[in-house]
């Protein structure tokens, strides 16, 4: 529960800041500037040409915004970091508040990971969609403005080169062709039907195609057309002729004036503190797709402001492209490009007056722009109205600032998992779900599960004196309840925190949950309640996210007993077993009996292989 206000004569007024006499010791070397409030928290980070005259201009007689007002009257101290250039002031000033994340800056949130189409670095090198972190060895072509066209461009790819999609799992333990085949989008390595020549030279094509080289791929692929003609193989002459003919028709909608684009359009639209950057992106003149971003803007009255603030943080992480077409002139454009250009090892322009196809693009970015921020107002406007709601059903004296719900899953007790996710103000916080693996309890007992999820979270929190929830939601009846009572409790924090049970209703249906509140009483709000809305969908959301982890963590255990882990089995011992069961289903099936009849599997190692394939006992060292 929200804590009470301070006593007025407890809080302590911040220390004045002499910002006058703090700017006669500065410089005129360009820099880095850092404003912190009486709490040590920061409220802002900027960057300066000439430190000295940039700092004065926040203390002398010249009008300022409220905004800034607010942020002066905060200051006790300043701190500033010297740089050799304005463009390692920028780089600098782009990563401080990345990391410190000041409450007056212009904070670009985005807590989704961005696609990536991976080619795999492996002998039978893999084709697939990739998000996180780039530990996979292989090259990562992106990022994509959307997962819908890395789709699109991979269903292409699969159709046109036909490389394996399938995890290497899959791959290592095929005894037959998969659908993947029969529907032409997979040569099927896993099963010889293709040389490993013939195999590279698909990766190769795929390569080019991806690297924007497609005058250089069609080319090759004409030699290959007529080689196959003269070796009288037709049928091979045809599939190469439609191949160019697809990959043509494609490079006829990559031109952009003229010649083949390599751009991002941005617009950006505001509503009041609220702001919308669209990102519309051409790879080699391929439309990667939009993308819509809603930067915190912490007070930021422009869309100049915003924008600018946009770019240097948004191609601080990405690779930015040769061209950047902006919907309006930024504040420091010129030293924003010089920056990205060092930063990329090209040419980077950014461009604010275009004509002709680039004006279109640029329409085009700032209507959807304008779409994306109503759209996400409405949806601001429900989340607000569901919060209200909540408290109401509640009885907080304010709408919760932070909500956090557990579940539990498992099938039949194995692989426990329990999930958290966060929900503020504006939705779910993602980049803070987490996932605990149960361990050391009864299989099936969700109740212990629930103490040692909840232990772990709390007791780490009051230990290190980490944010705690306004709301705790357990999806779970009375049991559970009593267990997050009873954590809550041990730890001394019952009374901070708000505890809600969501009990499933009758008949399991949705909209029917009773809502077990701390006082004691069930209440059913019923499915038009905007607060049992909210409650629904943070519990979902956990749901989801508890199944996901279990099913990772199951397949996890289960691939333990692959036959590559077991002793005594190689490749010729493994290809021979998948061939005569005509798979591992097959072979799981099959009794050790059975198995020691296969070329190279004695009794022994027979013994061995249906022990580990069934989880019974541990294997033996000896060959």
């Amino acid at each position: 529960m929200p804590q009470a206000p301070a006593d007025p004569k407890d809080v302590k007024p911040p220390r004045s800041f002499d910002g006058k006499a703090f700017v006669r010791g500065l410089g005129t070397a360009p820099g880095v500037y850092r404003m912190y409030a009486a709490d040590d928290s920061v409220l802002y980070v900027g960057k300066a040409g000439e430190l000295k005259k940039r700092v004065a201009s926040y203390f002398n007689a010249a009008p300022k915004s409220p905004r800034t007002q607010a942020m002066l009257a905060q200051v006790a101290r300043m701190e500033v970091t010297v740089t050799r250039t304005e463009t390692e002031a920028l780089l600098l000033e782009n990563q401080l508040i990345k990391s410190l994340k000041p409450r007056y800056n212009v904070l670009l949130r985005d807590d989704k990971s961005y696609p990536y189409v991976l080619l795999t670095q492996e002998q039978w090198p893999r084709l697939a969609m990739h998000r996180g972190a780039r530990a996979i060895p292989g090259r990562y072509f992106g990022p994509y403005a959307s997962v819908g066209a890395v789709r699109e461009t991979l269903n292409l790819l699969h159709k046109l080169f036909r490389l394996r999609s399938c995890e290497d799992s899959v791959f290592r333990n095929r005894s037959r062709p998969c659908l993947q085949y029969q529907i032409g989008r997979c040569s099927a390595p896993c099963v010889g039907l293709v040389d490993a020549t013939e195999y590279a030279r698909a990766v190769r094509r795929v390569e080019l195609f991806l690297d924007g080289r497609s005058d250089e791929l069609s080319a090759e692929l004409e030699r290959n057309m007529a080689e196959a003609s003269e070796r009288l193989d037709f049928e091979e002459a045809a599939r190469v002729r439609d191949l160019i003919a697809t990959i043509r028709k494609l490079q006829a909608r990559q031109y952009v004036d003229g010649r083949a684009a390599d751009l991002d359009v941005l617009a950006c639209a505001m509503q009041g503190s609220s702001a919308c950057v669209m990102l519309l992106a051409f790879r080699d003149g391929r439309n990667l797709g939009t993308r819509a971003f809603f930067p915190k803007t912490n007070g930021a009255e422009s869309p100049e402001e915003v924008l600018a603030a946009f770019v240097s943080q948004y191609y601080g992480e990405q690779p930015a492209p040769g061209e950047i077409v902006l919907d309006r002139d930024i504040e420091d454009r010129a030293l924003l490009q010089e920056a990205l250009s060092e930063a990329a090892g090209k040419r980077v322009q950014l461009k604010c007056n275009v004509r002709g196809e680039r004006a279109g693009y640029l329409d085009m970015a700032r209507r959807n722009a304008e779409l994306a921020l109503a759209t996400e107002l409405g949806s601001q406007a429900n989340q607000r109205a569901r919060l209200a709601s909540l408290q109401e059903l509640l009885g907080l004296p304010e709408p919760p600032h932070r909500i956090e719900c557990y579940d539990i899953s498992h099938t039949m007790g194995e692989a426990t998992v329990a999930s958290q996710v966060v929900f503020d103000e504006n939705g779910p916080v993602r980049g803070q779900y987490r996932r605990y693996n149960i361990s050391g309890i009864e299989p099936g007992d969700d109740y212990a599960a629930m103490h040692q999820a909840l232990e772990r979270r709390f007791k780490r929190a009051v230990d290190e004196g980490g944010v705690l929830p306004d709301v705790l939601l357990i999806d779970g009846g009375a049991g559970q309840v009593a267990q997050a009572r009873a954590v809550l409790a041990e730890l001394g924090i019952a009374e901070r925190i708000v505890l809600v049970g969501v009990a499933k209703g009758e008949g399991r249906r949705a909209g029917h949950e009773a809502l077990l509140l701390p006082d004691g009483r069930e209440v059913r709000p019923g499915p038009e309640s905007p607060g049992l809305q909210l409650v629904q969908q943070v519990r979902d959301e956990s749901h989801r996210f508890a199944i996901t982890g279990h099913r990772g963590r199951r397949q996890k255990v289960r691939n333990t007993s692959r036959l590559e882990d077991i002793p005594g089995i190689g490749p010729r011992r493994r290809a021979n077993l998948l061939r005569h069961f005509g798979g591992l289903g097959g072979l799981k099936a099959a009794g050790a009996e059975e198995i020691a009849r296969v070329e190279g599997i004695n009794a022994a190692l027979a013994e061995r292989i249906w022990a580990s394939l069934h989880g019974i006992g541990q294997t033996s060292k000896e060959a």
